[in-house]
């Protein structure tokens, strides 16, 4: 059985992937006019690209999904708000908090902002501000799934949040450094990731299951918005506050 769903995940990202490799060469043999360098390493990158998006996939399904999902059932059939809440706040700081793609962004922000001279150039300040960043920025993904979880519960509408966010945003960029708006703007989407997104996904929709009157489609998707928007707030006051 897991040999079949291995094979079949595997076609599926050899499927999914398949565009970006025929862009890429395509433009590489008709507009650049030249091999791709280090063509060895390139084939050999793209085998484990290929095996790595399978079993990170499987993985979802098999253990991240079950488990966000069927925890946040438990929890609402409970009917300890209190515990619900502190579960999806833990639970959002820390999938954010080991997020690949905001620890690889943070580094990359600090190195900046130490060439820039808007932080020194020691390596321990320039881990300091990206520690600092990746914290902030987990803090707001935690803030956010309490505010999608009540949402849930008290089943208001998904854009009423949201609007009320970006005026915040709005209201906040004026006062904010300029060095740290581009990086708060792409901060949710940075956020918003391979581990974020699907724990989010089911958590929203494992709770929404469990609450008579929620529809699963209706209600339990929107959660993702709110992590997406949160960090823009924090760290533009984040940098405000450096």
């Amino acid at each position: 059985m897991f040999k079949n769903r291995f094979i079949k995940y595997l076609l599926g990202s050899c499927r999914d992937l398949a565009p970006i490799f025929a862009v890429v060469l395509v433009f590489q043999g008709l507009v650049i006019k030249q091999p791709p360098p280090d063509l060895a390493n390139l084939i050999e990158g793209s085998l484990f690209l290929i095996v790595g998006l399978t079993l990170f996939v499987q993985g979802l399904e098999l253990s991240l999904f079950p488990l966000g999902e069927d925890m946040a059932y438990d929890f609402a059939r409970k009917g300890s708000v209190f515990w619900l809440l502190l579960f999806a706040f833990c639970l959002g700081f820390s999938a954010a908090i080991a997020e690949p793609a905001l620890i690889a962004a943070a580094q990359q922000a600090a190195q900046i902002a130490s060439d820039g001279h808007i932080i020194g150039s020691s390596d321990a300040e320039r881990a300091n501000y990206a520690l600092g960043l990746r914290v902030t920025v987990a803090l707001s993904i935690g803030l956010a799934l309490i505010v999608g979880v009540v949402r849930i519960i008290r089943g208001w509408p998904v854009y009423i949040p949201v609007f009320l966010g970006y005026l915040g945003v709005a209201a906040i960029t004026p006062f904010a450094p300029k060095e740290v708006v581009g990086i708060a703007y792409d901060a949710g989407g940075i956020a918003t990731s391979s581990i974020t997104v699907p724990l989010v996904t089911a958590l929203g929709v494992g709770l929404a299951t469990a609450i008579k009157g929620r529809n699963p489609l209706t209600d339990g998707f929107g959660i993702v918005v709110f992590a997406s928007l949160t960090p823009i707030i924090f760290v533009l006051i984040y940098g405000m506050a450096v």
